[in-house]
């Protein structure tokens, strides 16, 4: 049975606009379609990033860089996508998602293949840069375009789907670079490989988000092409969402003066462009530093050793971390997730750097470091991506999370500069008792946000001036079998 037939009349189901109808959506094969085609850039996004912890080891050696000059190196695609995430954030919401869908794609197979082949330090850094303005435009359009798809019910998991596809990222670098170190392949070439190989999985994603229409939710609100937009959703659901005899939902635009004016975006940004920006500079601070930070629990570990003691813990600790988010996250709540993970996060890193025994050996630094790993997973690295791609309204939404995105970023980049500098002048366990820090001001900042947990974007983001339509069995009341549906309205709530 389809939604939008006259039996679902009688259910309380037919829904009045193609938000409603994309709202009380079934699960279906469309939004694992749409998961696929968005999670595959975001897999290229997270390999790109991380592999170039190792490269640097190499490239550090090889060119003899000092250490500001190795910070370049690992962070020049984070300072890339702080500017992708803001320009590409804004042109998604003035031309729309698709638009720049499979551009950044593009890009970013520029980017890898430029830095595979880059003949100077300078050269390679700039190639980076280019790479980092894909992967920033990546965040904010993969983001909301999997948003815009899902129903209310299912939206945390749906979206946490798409940025879990950064666990396969995290666990593929480590182990194609064991795999070419130990074959013999020498170190010199060893890391262009693993830097081209950034370009395939890019490669395969262009053709099939040329291919994925506009946003139903862009094109009905924003553009005022309602027809259009529901026939593509048809289209691209095959079927699944019946969208014959939809209302027309008229143009809502807000100007970007307006946005950075009202008090309540402001506050919005505030909780998660602050969070995204303390949580990357401990998480992206530390997790490219792994390296160097294993370098200091121990000295002879070879670049192989920490390349598997990184593999490690990303498998045993980070990857349950994914697993659990998407499937509890919206039973959970979005914004209690992150809190829960910004305080399990604070007490790792806090018993690290005040219990000396806990970095003076390799096995009790990972056990509680991987604790944290674990809660960075199962906490704010995937809602400071998801809860963007929910509270801003819906034509200023991409531009919303490229901010939250591109600020976060900026804290990844501060955090590649500063962590080693601070672990040269406070030690490592100097530096860990910096992030408890950033953890306890990320829980903080985490308050001023709203739950959005199996709520509509509509009733969230407040982008309809007037009352909230709330689509569900416990508010949706229909006259007769041959009556139209009548929807109660309840006040926004938060």
């Amino acid at each position: 049975m389809l939604l939008g037939d006259p039996d679902n009349v009688k259910e309380g189901l037919a829904p009045v606009t193609i938000s409603d109808l994309l709202n009380e959506a079934p699960r279906s094969k469309f939004h694992r379609r749409a998961v696929l085609i968005s999670g595959m850039g975001f897999f290229t996004d997270a390999y790109d990033l991380f592999v170039i912890g190792t490269v640097a080891a190499i490239v550090t050696t090889q060119w003899h860089l000092s250490t500001t000059e190795a910070s370049w190196v690992t962070g020049a695609a984070l300072l890339g996508a702080v500017v992708g995430a803001f320009v590409f954030g804004r042109i998604a919401d003035v031309l729309g998602r698709k638009s720049v869908y499979a551009l950044v794609a593009a890009i970013m197979i520029v980017g890898a293949l430029a830095s595979a082949f880059s003949p100077s330090f300078v050269c390679l850094v700039m190639a980076r840069f280019v790479l980092g303005l894909g992967i920033g435009g990546d965040y904010p359009v993969s983001a909301v375009l999997m948003s815009e798809y899902s129903n209310r019910r299912d939206r945390g998991r749906l979206v946490g789907m798409v940025f879990s596809m950064q666990a396969l990222g995290l666990i593929v670098g480590p182990l194609v670079g064991l795999a070419l170190l130990s074959s013999g392949v020498s170190q010199a070439l060893s890391w262009r490989l693993l830097l081209g190989l950034g370009a395939i999985p890019a490669a395969t994603v262009i053709y099939l988000r040329a291919k994925m229409p506009e946003s139903p939710r862009f094109q009905a609100r924003v553009q005022g092409e309602g027809e259009r937009a529901a026939q593509q959703a048809a289209a691209f659901s095959e079927g699944v969402l019946d969208a014959s005899g939809v209302s027309a939902e008229g143009e809502r635009r807000m100007g970007l003066r307006e946005f950075v004016t009202n008090p309540r975006m402001l506050l919005l940004l505030l909780g998660t462009a602050g969070t995204w920006f303390l949580f990357d500079y401990a998480y992206y601070g530390n997790t490219l530093s792994l390296p160097a930070i294993l370098k200091g629990v121990d000295a002879h570990a070879t670049l192989e050793a920490k390349l598997a003691l990184t593999l490690g813990i990303f498998v045993v600790f980070a990857l349950p971390g994914y697993a659990l988010a998407v499937l509890r996250m919206d039973t959970i709540g979005h914004k209690r997730l992150q809190l829960i993970g910004f305080t399990v996060m604070a007490v790792a890193f806090i018993a690290l750097g005040a219990i000396p025994r806990l970095t003076a050996t390799v096995v009790p630094f990972l056990l509680v470091f991987g604790l944290s790993y674990f809660f960075v997973e199962f906490g704010p690295n995937t809602t400071t991506f998801v809860l963007p791609s929910e509270v801003f309204p819906v034509s200023m939404r991409t531009t919303g999370h490229g901010i939250a995105a591109g600020v976060g970023k900026l804290g990844a980049f501060i955090g590649v500069f500063l962590v080693p500098q601070l672990q040269r002048h406070i030690g490592l366990r100097g530096m860990l008792l910096v992030a408890a820090g950033a953890s306890v001001l990320g829980f903080s900042l985490s308050l001023v946000l709203p739950e959005p947990a199996r709520r509509t974007l509509e009733e969230i983001s407040g982008e309809d001036d007037n009352a909230r339509l709330k689509v569900d069995d416990t508010v949706l009341a229909v006259a007769s079998s041959h009556a139209p549906p009548v929807l109660t309205q309840q006040p926004l709530r938060g």
